[in-house]
């Protein structure tokens, strides 16, 4: 008897690899999906098959249609998506009779929590503890918190990696932003404190896995490359409140600062995998807990890594703020998450992948970090960028 199929779309991504070998390690058939032409994981063992799909940024209808004849095609009856590329599959199951099910919520509790200001307001309706946070659409807008601008962190309500972001800036440099009603900003209170970021599954509102862990080394300002696990009372509070009272369903993340005296404020949500989910690595758990309901939590306590990502942005930094020693400790206390038994080509693969988002850049001139998600971004209904 064939295996069941799910669809695993964002295959260029560490932690679509990550979920594909889970999945197939409980027996299931992985389709992969995305538009790269030599993304991450399709170098796996754990891959039944790969297909390449249009641009979802560029060219929408295209991309909802040639998913719709993949699941058909592929007998396919679950599509987990792992990036941004959600936004677009939300707007598929919304608009047309799709013969799968998206393990997601509907677009506009998507949209909802994408959306830095809504996702605060949400976050605050349900009752939980959340940090000012203005929303900006005019020039006036934002000449109501100059004042307050050393106070401030400002940020497109539409954005990843951290990318725009400007912390404590001067009053002067306020300048340099225009936020419009199509392209909107927040102004969020600083919080000093410690980091915490957070990966969950959840079925109808109850939690089934969580992660939480800190990032000591990131890919500039944005996505950690070097993470390690915490507990955290107060922060398992808020996501498990968080997504009873959003009856949520699917994976979803968050970033949360904890301050000193033990209170944890949220600043985002994102409504997909990170890299919380590599401290999952047992199939059968894991995979009950996604399809039936079932609790799981993390096996894994050592730091994760993925050592190129580390030379390729961690030693920079490591130079320049003098912190070699810190390094070489962090790279020596860390597992390579690519590691998986019996899998070993995902790991050679990464160079091919790097060089086709080094190609991206070049020719779009952006940096390799943009390029790895220009054309999954989603910016919003109005699709306005910075």
């Amino acid at each position: 008897m064939r295996a069941p199929a799910v669809l695993v779309t964002g295959a260029r991504a560490p932690v679509a690899l990550h979920l594909a070998r889970l999945l197939h390690g409980a027996g299931l058939r992985v389709i992969l999906a995305d538009t790269p032409a030599h993304p991450l994981a399709a170098a796996s063992i754990a891959c039944a098959s790969y297909h390449r799909l249009p641009p979802p940024r560029f060219a929408p209808q295209a991309y909802a249609q040639a998913v719709q004849d993949l699941i058909r095609a592929g007998g396919i009856q679950l599509v987990i998506p792992t990036c941004e590329e959600i936004f677009y599959l939300g707007q598929a199951w919304r608009d047309r009779t799709m013969p799968a099910r998206l393990f997601a919520p509907d677009m506009e509790l998507l949209t909802r929590v994408h959306d830095k200001h809504a996702f605060i307001r949400l976050a605050q309706a349900l009752g939980l503890a959340v940090p000012e946070t203005t929303l900006l659409e005019s020039a006036d807008d934002v000449a109501t918190v100059r004042s307050r601008a050393r106070e401030l962190v400002f940020k497109p309500v539409w954005s990843r990696f951290a990318s725009h972001v400007l912390l404590r800036p001067s009053p002067a440099a306020l300048d340099a932003i225009s936020p419009s009603a199509a392209v909107p900003w927040v102004a969020q209170r600083f919080i000093a404190g410690d980091e915490i970021s957070a990966y969950a599954l959840a079925h109808d509102g109850k939690l089934e896995a969580l992660a939480l862990y800190r990032s000591r080394y990131r890919a500039g300002k944005g996505a950690g490359i070097w993470f390690e696990r915490v507990e955290d009372a107060a922060a398992r509070h808020f996501v498990q409140a968080f997504v009873a009272g959003t009856g949520w369903t699917g994976q979803i993340s968050f970033d949360l600062m904890r301050e000193e005296d033990g209170t944890v404020l949220p600043l985002e949500c994102n409504p997909r995998a990170v890299s919380g989910l590599h401290f999952f690595r047992d199939p059968e758990p894991f995979v009950a807990a996604l399809l039936d309901g079932a609790e799981v939590r993390p096996d894994l306590d050592r730091p994760q890594t993925v050592r190129l990502a580390m030379w390729v942005y961690g030693l920079p930094s490591a130079v320049l703020s003098g912190g070699i020693g810190h390094f070489r400790q962090a790279m020596h206390d860390a597992d390579e998450l690519l590691d998986w038994p019996g899998d070993p080509e995902p790991k050679r693969a990464q160079w091919r992948a790097l060089a086709e988002i080094a190609g991206t850049a070049l020719r779009q001139r952006i940096s390799l970090q943009a390029a790895s998600t220009r054309d999954i971004e989603w910016n919003g209904p109005l699709q306005s960028s910075i």
